[in-house]
């Protein structure tokens, strides 16, 4: 087994136990674009897991995601620039992050670009919450932020769907498909957020009604989202995250603070029965 066919094996291994969720619906994709999204998928968990952090400091947050988001503008990700980053953390942080450099050698050519600048963004967003410490205290600050982890997505997204199958969607709708799966993370993973980080993602005033709302709103657009895509695969691919967001959402409102692996095994046979 060559060196290539090593890595994407190791690469889609993290994938599976970085995110089943997502991991699934990417195996429904064709091979080029299975590729793409799966790099695309694991360099921005690569730097979520920095954001996300539970012990690192804000200021080194925010001081690696800043370099990080230099290095992704760079045609030639330098992998040694970034091991010489990343190195010192090397205990703290897990493969999916410490392996950036490898993830994007399998991006295809014609998509690397794209998936580097909208990380490179992506990592930027991230630092100037870290150094905000995610004080969110307007619609518009929840806005910005969701934007820049989940409504960035979507647009990343578009852009490949784009580039291997021509299809043309709205970007306003693509960052509500992103936005709308972050509200109802946000809305699971309240009370975690708020014991381990010491972070509360709702403006001042707002409730977990709002909350609701706010999600319910995006999802909304996600729904016509939907309706500009006629890919099958790329169809399977967004539908089965939304379907799960829909049904998490009406467990929340349930009072269950998420959906089983049964349930989500359902989804995804109910997803691909409907097409």
């Amino acid at each position: 087994m060559n060196e290539q066919k090593v890595l994407i094996k190791e690469a889609m291994e993290v994938l599976k136990v970085t995110s089943r969720t997502f991991y699934i619906p990417i195996m429904f994709l064709k091979k080029e674009l299975k590729d793409a999204v799966a790099v695309a998928y694991l360099a921005m968990r690569a730097i979520d897991e920095i954001e996300d952090h539970e012990e690192m400091p804000n200021d080194v947050k925010a001081y690696l995601l800043s370099e990080i988001s230099q290095l992704l503008l760079e045609d030639n990700f330098s992998h040694q620039k970034y091991s010489a980053l990343v190195g010192p953390y090397a205990e703290v942080l897990p493969e999916v992050t410490l392996r950036l450099a490898d993830w994007l050698l399998l991006a295809p050519d014609g998509a690397k670009k794209n998936i580097q600048e909208a990380t490179s963004e992506m990592a930027a967003g991230m630092a100037k919450w870290a150094k905000a410490n995610w004080k969110i205290q307007t619609r518009e600050d929840l806005d910005d932020y969701t934007y820049y982890v989940a409504g960035l997505v979507g647009v990343m997204l578009s852009d490949l769907w784009k580039w291997h199958d021509g299809i043309e969607t709205d970007r306003n709708l693509a960052i509500g498909y992103g936005r709308g799966l972050q509200a109802v993370n946000i809305l699971r993973n309240q009370d975690e957020d708020l014991d381990q980080r010491g972070v509360r993602f709702l403006p001042n005033g707002w409730s977990q009604i709002e909350l609701m709302a706010y999600a319910n709103e995006n999802l909304n657009m996600a729904n016509e989202y939907m309706k500009s895509i006629n890919k099958r695969p790329i169809l399977l691919f967004c539908r089965l995250p939304l379907a799960i967001a829909h049904k998490t959402l009406k467990a929340i409102k349930d009072g269950r603070e998420k959906i089983s692996r049964i349930e989500v095994e359902e989804t995804v046979q109910e997803v691909q029965a409907d097409l």
